[in-house]
């Protein structure tokens, strides 16, 4: 086993507490892919790497944290339990979601409308303007635009870094159940009202 091969397995390790995936766990989960814990760490470090390469993170968490928030999320973990578990913040979770496409459906439902906010962010207002305009503080509309433009980076690739975390981590039945309210949610947003330049 090379240094990387050993580092991969040491990550997944670390992440899934145990060094095998025992018959109870894959009952517990659904259908776990049948492939060994380096190959899936492999695989999740691509992706990993090529969003960080497409987009630039502004989460401050390391490789082996990044994979753990995913690993969590698929799992079902709130944010609240993916911090405590990681001993950071939720707002670092938030983040690190964001960054990785992956939004709950409470993501997209802010205190105030979000294709108000959607207009704003399209004529440039800052934040302040928005939360002026929203009479909202700039806190929640902060999270809820970012929440946006990571909705429309995601559209922009049909979703194709959230699809390639659902096929590494589940099986297409468990995926489309866990995604498919943000799904309807969020991506439904993201185009609801803008102009659809396709050509067939």
């Amino acid at each position: 086993m090379d240094e990387k091969t050993e580092k991969l397995r040491d990550i997944f390790v670390d992440v899934a507490g145990d060094e095998t995936v025992t018959e109870s766990q894959a009952e517990a989960r659904g259908s776990l892919i049948e492939e060994d814990d380096e190959a899936i760490a492999a695989r999740l470090e691509d992706v990993l790497e090529r969003m960080q390469e497409r987009y630039g993170f502004d989460s401050d968490l390391d490789e082996e944290a990044l994979y753990a928030v995913v690993r969590r999320f698929y799992e079902g973990e709130d944010d609240a339990t993916i911090a405590e578990a990681l001993d950071i913040d939720e707002e670092a979770v938030f983040l690190a979601r964001t960054d990785l496409h992956l939004l709950r459906e409470a993501d997209v439902d802010p205190p105030f409308a979000f294709e108000e906010l959607r207009e704003l962010l399209d004529a440039e207002y800052t934040v302040s303007e928005m939360a002026a305009v929203l009479d909202a503080d700039e806190p929640a509309v902060q999270r809820y635009r970012r929440v946006l433009e990571t909705q429309r980076e995601s559209r922009q690739v049909n979703g194709r870094f959230r699809d390639e975390f659902e096929e590494i981590l589940t099986d297409a039945d468990l995926g489309t159940r866990m995604t498919e309210d943000v799904r309807e949610t969020g991506l439904e947003d993201a185009t609801d009202g803008m102009e659809t330049d396709v050509s067939f």
